[in-house]
């Protein structure tokens, strides 16, 4: 849907200048509702700006940039030409923070002038759902003004600007999770109700155990590799306190009180969680500072300035997570009360996005789905995709905090309990998901115990 709406942008960009959502479908795309495409059209900006910095954050780039004649500053230069580019700000960590600090700044904006938008009859609306050409010169415009940013203390600032955007970010990636599969679950109930009931339940048993057999040897791999007999203290009592905690949310998730107050709860929704949870503690063990207790930054090369290798295995599933949880922010349409009332929607009406009508003509339309009220918070979104751009810029470097004095980068502990204390409270958020009724019944039980 994505790549199809992005070609047919393409071939229609002259007509679509000030154009609205409907514009950017052609005959090749199935007809979809004005808040999806909107949705799908500003996570491809966000898209391109993170392919941007995968591309500047990738080894021998400067090298690349060198050999263009006149190009990069200090470098040969064309008779009668004089470039000034500093190659070392365009690649390496420094063109992540920047294009990540545009982005942000990009979606600040419009969640700012967006704040409480009704319907689509607000003149805002349009703005959300039209003039893409104008968004992307200012995107584009924001990014080249990011670059001239002198280094001084920009860099640590905007690092714990990206650990505290992050935190709230990978919060929300766990909601995303949580109300994916709470409709993961109630598809495949609804499915089995109706029809071949055994193949149904046999699909949510194997993906149920798939979880947590991954879950499981996540933990002893951990035990294993990130763990000493007589060292990694904090190591050892991070994976044992989520190791508990998934069991007492896979048990809370079944009780009989919880499965009335929360019908659709089970232990599909407690695998996933369950196996993120495990994901999370590894991400945050690997920006230990202490080598003995981090095999991975026996490999990694965090003294080479402005080097980062940010494709290991936990930044590489954490951008896989991103891109999954962009595009299921992009679509969703849930009906799960709790989780509309954290992610700030309304109630869907059929399927993730649903679908709108071809007109009389045969050409598939966006259809405006929001002339009463809008589906989902156009402010709190544009908050999301902020929070996003933050996250990708903590994934690409690593969470490594740059060293001024050294044009360095180094794994710091504040990383690692900003990451530890999110899955905590993740997990907390879950179990507020599972309705208060059960909750309370819960907590009638320990106090009369």
């Amino acid at each position: 849907m994505g790549a199809c709406m992005a070609l047919c942008s393409l071939a229609s960009c002259a007509s679509c200048l000030c154009g609205s959502a409907p514009c950017l479908l052609c005959s090749c795309c199935p007809s979809s509702k004005n808040s999806t495409v909107t949705r799908l059209v500003f996570s491809f900006f966000l898209l391109l700006g993170t392919l941007v910095s995968v591309i500047m954050i990738l080894p021998g780039m400067e090298a690349q940039l060198q050999q263009i004649p006149g190009f990069c500053q200090g470098g040969s230069t064309i008779p009668g030409l004089e470039n000034h580019v500093n190659c070392e700000v365009i690649v390496g960590y420094k063109s992540v923070y920047r294009m990540c600090f545009a982005m942000t700044c990009f979606f600040f904006f419009f969640s700012a002038i967006m704040v409480r938008v009704k319907s689509s009859k607000d003149p805002r609306a349009a703005i959300q759902n039209g003039f893409w050409f104008f968004k992307f010169l200012i995107l584009v415009g924001i990014t080249v003004g990011a670059f001239f940013i002198q280094d001084g203390t920009f860099h640590t600032v905007w690092f714990y600007f990206g650990v505290v955007g992050s935190f709230i970010f990978i919060i929300i990636q766990l909601i995303l999770l949580i109300d994916f599969a709470h409709s993961w679950n109630k598809i495949w109930v609804g499915n089995a109700e109706e029809g071949n009931s055994k193949c149904w339940f046999a699909g949510l048993l194997l993906f149920t155990f798939l979880h947590y057999a991954l879950a499981l040897t996540a933990v002893v791999l951990f035990y294993v590799y990130y763990t000493q007999s007589d060292n990694c203290t904090e190591h050892k009592v991070f994976i044992s306190l989520n190791l508990i905690f998934s069991v007492i949310i896979s048990i809370i998730s079944v009780l009989p009180k919880v499965q009335e107050a929360q019908p659709q709860s089970g232990l599909l929704q407690a695998s996933i969680i369950s196996l993120y949870t495990m994901y999370v503690t590894w991400s945050a063990m690997t920006n230990n500072p202490n080598r003995k207790c981090n095999p991975s930054l026996l490999s990694t090369p965090t003294n080479a300035p402005g080097q980062v290798q940010w494709w290991d295995a936990q930044s590489i599933v954490g951008l896989v997570i991103f891109l999954f949880c962009t595009l299921y922010a992009s679509i969703r349409s849930s009906s799960n009360a709790q989780m509309n009332k954290l992610m700030q929607t309304e109630e869907g009406g059929g399927g993730y996005g649903g679908e709108g009508e071809a007109g009389k003509d045969g050409v598939h339309r966006a259809v405006d789905n929001e002339e009463e009220e809008v589906t989902y918070s156009y402010s709190f979104f544009h908050f999301h995709l902020c929070l996003a751009s933050l996250y990708i810029m903590m994934t690409l470097t690593n969470w490594y905090q740059p060293d001024t004095t050294t044009q360095s980068m180094q794994s710091t502990m504040p990383a690692v309990w900003v990451k530890i204390s999110s899955s905590w409270l993740g997990l907390g958020l879950y179990l507020w998901t599972l309705r208060l009724r059960g909750l309370w019944y819960i907590v009638n039980i320990l106090h009369d115990a």
